[in-house]
């Protein structure tokens, strides 16, 4: 749905907009207008997507699972998974009290239903990996013993970093795009190789496809690359979302876009925590790197490539604090 349309869909938008504190005024009701569009762009900005004024089915997915409260419905492994607010706020409280779920993201995988049975047996109830009445009451009853504790999957992800090999030697890392930059993914696979790190290249433009095989190879760190061709800027996006936010992914996607932009000569435009979904669902560090002008990438993909390779040498040989 985009500006001009028309319908009980754009109603049913608007009502969701607005149950999550985003009235679409000035706009009719079914009417997608001024109002409509700015309430999708700034529901965008709040949950880390593509800022466009459109409601596309990222969009709309983010709106159905921000409508989620924790008690609306029982949580257990299910296929498709759950997904929803609700199932981050289960996260959030199981990792506080020490139950990893894995990273903080909304959705209710094997890490999460393994870690909700571990809450179970910790305070004797029935072991079934489902959220119901009498889980979540036991789970609203036990309160962490700090005000503000850390997430013990922020404290297993900085471990993961510190435990793992100061060197590419042996690394087994994936290099994906869209479209459009396979010769770049070629030199980058070339040097990495010998640099001695095993590369995964993922050359698909749905990124929870990418994601999915990503997660299958079990590699250690994703890098998204990405040509805009209305950019002349280099900016870098890790996985930012509800209370948790990838370390790790932050600090390669520091290096990345730093280095990127010198070898391009263009800006470095910064980087930011999203929730696009390569970054959401993959469970190592992941980042995307988007550029542009086209010309310029082309003509520097050598440089290019060589800056990629040297920001994740120095991402694996820095220790972590």
């Amino acid at each position: 749905m985009r500006a001009g349309d028309l319908g009980a869909a754009v109603a049913d938008l608007q009502q969701r907009l607005g149950e999550v504190g985003l009235p679409c005024s000035p706009d009719a009701d079914g009417l997608f207008g001024v109002g409509t569009a700015a309430a999708v762009e700034a529901f965008q900005h709040r949950r880390g997507l593509r800022v466009d004024g459109v409601c596309g089915r990222q969009t709309w997915g983010a709106l159905v699972e921000a409508g989620f409260r924790l008690g609306d419905r029982f949580l257990y492994l299910h296929a498709p998974k759950f997904r929803g607010d609700d199932v981050a706020d289960l996260q959030q409280r199981l990792s506080a009290l020490g139950f990893d779920t894995g990273r903080v993201d909304g959705i209710f995988g094997g890490l999460t239903s393994s870690a909700l049975a571990d809450f179970q047996r910790n305070v004797s109830l029935p072991v079934d990996g489902i959220l119901g009445a009498s889980t979540l009451r036991e789970l609203k009853r036990v309160m962490p013993r700090h005000s503000e504790p850390e997430l013990v999957s922020s404290v297993r992800d900085r471990e993961r970093r510190r435990q793992a090999p100061r060197t590419l030697l042996g690394r087994r890392l994936a290099i994906g795009e869209e479209g459009g930059l396979d010769v770049l993914v070629t030199a980058v696979r070339r040097q990495l190789g010998a640099a001695g790190a095993e590369v995964v290249p993922l050359l698909h433009p749905d990124g929870s496809l990418q994601a999915a095989a990503a997660n299958a190879a079990q590699v250690e760190a994703y890098v998204g690359l990405r040509l805009d061709p209305d950019r002349s800027r280099c900016s870098a996006s890790y996985y930012a979302g509800y209370s948790y936010e990838s370390a790790g992914g932050r600090a390669l996607a520091e290096l990345l876009q730093s280095l990127a932009a010198v070898a391009l000569g263009i800006p470095a435009d910064g980087v930011q925590g999203m929730s696009l979904p390569v970054l959401r669902e993959t469970r190592m560090p992941a980042v995307i790197c988007e550029m542009g002008p086209p010309a310029i990438v082309v003509a520097r993909v050598g440089a290019l490539a060589h800056a990629i390779v040297e920001a994740l040498t120095i991402w694996a040989v820095t220790p972590v604090d």
